[in-house]
């Protein structure tokens, strides 16, 4: 696709220098309004209202929602007041509420001014719910039926309104403004006569969210119940609007993005990774850098504390490396996979119990098996082949045993760590593979030399 989009740029730059236009057009409007914003981030600043001024209205629109805020903004600077308005007239209301959030207060009173006073109403209320909540992503655009109607009123309104709602496929039934049922447009055209009432076809075991829930929430049940659309309602049930599937697609992109940046120890970004200057990846991982650094003189006030018994047998400092790696990945692994449970609603901390218990059997398989392999590695590489000062049988027994209770601990401690977070509040993924390595490493040393001590009565 990334391939495709520079073919098409490099095309449209030679059409423009050439000034063939129509051409231009005739290729634009045969795209989709996703290839033509991904066509645009490469075309200079200063070319975007020329190609832009190219589409036809609504195709503009479609196109201005699909591309970056820079070149949002790079065009609304170079459009005039009343193309502006035009865009702003094709657009939904929670695009809308998407763009002022990422303009600068300058552009954004230049937006409100172009749009119409029902939307510049209806935007204002919704950046006034919190942000990450359901009130923040919903739109306040769809069809809103009666449960006196008949079918055939309710079709015909869909076909008077529906052009300026964000989804019709699924209708919401309303009395006195609260949400008493849901219909769709499969069960309109099905049903066996247009004098049929709207309450009689109308489903009213409904699923909705208030517009507080998180919006991570709201993106997990719809998933889970495999909606097109969910209503919001406020805290009398009366119905303010709906989350469709595009914006939770995009939440469940937003929320997994910042997950994985958490978990690689990064402050989470709102610019993607070419957008992004060397300063901006700078200032997200310093802080966790500078922290896990810091962190780290723990692993090494315990290597200093066992100096003397290290020189007494030096050939102990070569498995240090394995211990502590292998310790890390254990934490990992079991970290990673209960932080995705937990964000798939899969995990509650009622559950720790049961996964403490799975852990540690899987724990004990996974560290009979690597102790074993330790053991052989230990005296057929470093024993035999390397002929290593001072490794024995019992080293390599001492060593086993260290790396079997090592993935015990990492795995004890990469399950409990996010599920207490998220019982205290906080997202689980901070607790993910830089925060428990560290941890790991600590323990591992700890248990590393205590056996030693005792085994080899150093």
């Amino acid at each position: 696709m990334a391939e495709h989009s520079v073919t098409v740029e490099n095309t449209l730059q030679t059409l423009l220098n050439d000034k063939k236009y129509s051409t231009i057009r005739d290729i634009l409007v045969t795209m989709n309004p996703a290839d033509i914003a991904a066509v645009f981030a490469g075309v200079e600043p200063e070319k975007l209202p020329l190609l832009f001024r190219l589409l036809p209205k609504e195709l503009a629109a479609e196109s201005f929602v699909e591309m970056e805020s820079e070149e949002q903004e790079a065009l609304i600077k170079g459009i005039s007041d009343k193309e502006l308005r035009q865009v702003m007239d094709e657009l939904y209301v929670d695009d809308a509420v998407d763009i002022v959030e990422e303009m600068p207060a300058n552009v954004v009173q230049r937006i409100l001014a172009q749009a119409d006073p029902e939307m510049r109403k209806e935007i204002n209320e919704i950046l006034q719910y919190p942000e990450n909540s359901a009130g923040s992503v919903m739109t306040t655009e769809y069809v809103k039926l009666t449960p006196g109607m008949t079918v055939g009123d309710a079709i015909l309104r869909i076909r008077r309104t529906g052009v300026d709602k964000e989804t019709i496929y699924t209708c919401y039934v309303l009395e006195n403004r609260l949400l008493v049922g849901t219909v769709s447009v499969k069960s309109l055209l099905l049903a066996p006569s247009d004098l049929q009432s709207i309450d009689s076809i109308m489903e009213t075991n409904l699923i909705t969210v208030t517009t507080h829930t998180d919006q991570e929430e709201v993106a997990q049940m719809m998933s889970k119940y495999n909606l097109l659309a969910i209503p919001v309602v406020d805290g009398d049930n009366r119905m303010v609007g709906i989350v469709t599937f595009d914006d939770a697609m995009d939440v469940i992109e937003e929320e997994t993005t910042e997950d994985m940046e958490i978990m690689a120890g990064m402050t989470p970004s709102d610019k993607t990774y070419l957008r992004s200057s060397p300063f901006d990846l700078f200032k997200h991982r310093i802080p966790w850098l500078a922290l896990l650094m810091i962190s780290a003189t723990f692993t090494g006030m315990i290597i200093s504390s066992f100096e003397e018994k290290l020189a007494a047998m030096v050939c102990l400092t070569a498995f240090i490396p394995m211990l502590m790696d292998t310790g890390g990945n254990s934490g990992s692994q079991s970290s990673v996979t209960v932080i995705r449970a937990l964000s798939l609603g899969e995990l509650e901390f009622s559950d720790l119990g049961k996964v403490i218990w799975k852990e540690i059997r899987t724990a004990l398989i996974c560290g009979a098996v690597l102790g074993a392999l330790c053991v052989g590695k230990v005296m057929l590489v470093d024993h035999l082949f390397m002929g290593t000062e001072g490794v024995d049988l019992t080293v390599a027994l001492t060593v086993g045993l260290t790396l079997s209770v090592t993935v015990l601990c990492a795995k004890l401690v990469g399950c409990t760590l996010p599920m207490l977070a998220k019982k205290l509040g906080f997202d689980p993924a901070v607790m993910a593979s830089p925060f428990i390595t560290t941890i790991v490493d600590a323990l591992s040393l700890l248990v590393y030399f205590g056996l030693a001590t005792a085994l080899l009565h150093l």
